[in-house]
């Protein structure tokens, strides 16, 4: 567009200059005429003095002067053009590209409106690439961070997740079979990707990889098969209340071999704006001699706190691990052992990326007990 007002406004000037040029040609060639003609008539010396000549004369040579250098300089006036711009680009050509870079450094909204995608995943490669000194790291890094976070259908704020372990009393209290109940609920902030809510529990490891890369998948549980246990068992697995800004949501159960899946109509349009704070408890059966329970994280979430109660079920220790990849530091705490509900606490302010988690790892009382015996015996 402007190259075209360019271009229209170049044209407009030399019409201009020619009809001008045009107009004096015309005029001086009159007054010549004019003066040539007042000579031979008596009483009109007035109009054939010298200062009407000269008139003429001027103003016929100047039209002529006009139209020639137009026409002269019509060849040479694009490349003189061009000329001066180069020199006039080569000169503030640095202080053009220190303002672009600036501009696109300090205002992300300018930098996202002009560049594509692709063009802001190179640029992002090539900053990593200077800043690593290594640019098969850098793309690697940026590649890994992209698949995790920015192909991630939500971003959980705020998570708080409370984990209580009871001794099951479906099954024999202590050897093969005997379970734990672990009652869990998660509570966080999130701008909800879909309407529906998705819970799987199978006894297919293949099955669980799979549900781990499905983003419909809120959350999904593996549960070994035991006895007549399986993951389709109502007592492996079950999602007992979900609620959405407090309002409690109706929970729908389908079933089938080794596998049961619970869904739940959120009633939000997801239309990447509204937060809610989201809120679910699930019951599921965890083997005693396991010896860990193992929270994964399915989205990025920042602000999370897991606290795992353990009072009464029989456990002499816990130790807790978090498979969090960050620079920053996990706070754990644990209750004194004096106190009935034993409790250990894990906190963590910055940013958990999929794949990620905590475990918990624990000691039973009767197994330290055994050892205890078997030393004695010895």
């Amino acid at each position: 567009m402007r190259s075209g007002n360019s271009n229209l406004y170049r044209s407009l000037y030399k019409t201009k200059l020619t009809l001008l040029a045009v107009v004096a040609i015309v005029v001086g060639v009159a007054l010549l005429l004019l003066s040539a003609w007042a000579e031979r008539q008596p009483g009109w010396e007035l109009l054939s003095s010298a200062v009407v000549n000269d008139v003429g004369i001027a103003l016929l040579t100047t039209g002529l002067v006009v139209v020639a250098f137009e026409y002269i300089n019509r060849e040479h006036g694009e490349e003189q053009a061009m000329h001066r711009l180069r020199e006039v680009v080569a000169e503030q050509a640095p202080a053009i590209r220190d303002a672009v870079i600036q501009g696109f450094a300090f205002n992300a909204d300018d930098l996202a409106r002009v560049s594509s995608p692709e063009t802001l995943d190179q640029v992002a490669r090539n900053t990593l690439a200077i800043q690593l000194k290594d640019e098969e790291l850098a793309h690697d890094v940026y590649s890994d961070l992209s698949k995790q976070v920015l192909r991630a259908p939500e971003r959980w704020y705020d998570v708080d997740v409370s984990v209580s372990l009871d001794p099951w009393t479906g099954g024999p209290a202590s050897g093969r079979g005997s379970m734990f109940v672990a009652t869990v609920r998660w509570e966080y902030r999130v701008i909800p990707s879909q309407p529906v809510m998705r819970f799987s529990a199978v006894s297919d490891m293949g099955d669980y990889r799979a549900l781990l890369e499905d983003p419909t998948t809120t959350g999904a549980w593996y549960f070994e098969p035991v006895g007549d246990l399986t993951a389709a068992s109502p007592e492996a697995f079950e999602l007992v209340q979900l609620t959405v800004n407090g309002d409690e949501r109706r929970i729908r159960r389908s079933s089938r071999k080794s596998a049961q899946t619970y869904t739940v109509d959120t009633g939000v349009t997801p239309d990447g704006s509204k937060e809610v704070k989201l809120s679910y408890t699930y019951r599921v059966l965890i083997q005693r001699n396991s010896h860990l329970l193992a929270l994964d994280f399915p989205r990025p979430a920042k602000g999370v706190k897991v606290s795992f109660s353990y009072g009464g079920s029989g456990i002499r220790y816990v130790h807790s691990l978090d498979l969090i990849a960050s620079a920053q530091k996990a706070r754990i705490s644990k209750s004194p052992a004096s106190v009935p509900k034993l409790t250990v606490e894990l906190g963590f302010d910055g940013w958990i990326f999929p794949r990620s988690g905590v475990v918990f790892v624990w000691v039973l009382e009767d197994e330290m007990k055994a050892k205890l015996l078997e030393e004695a015996a010895s």
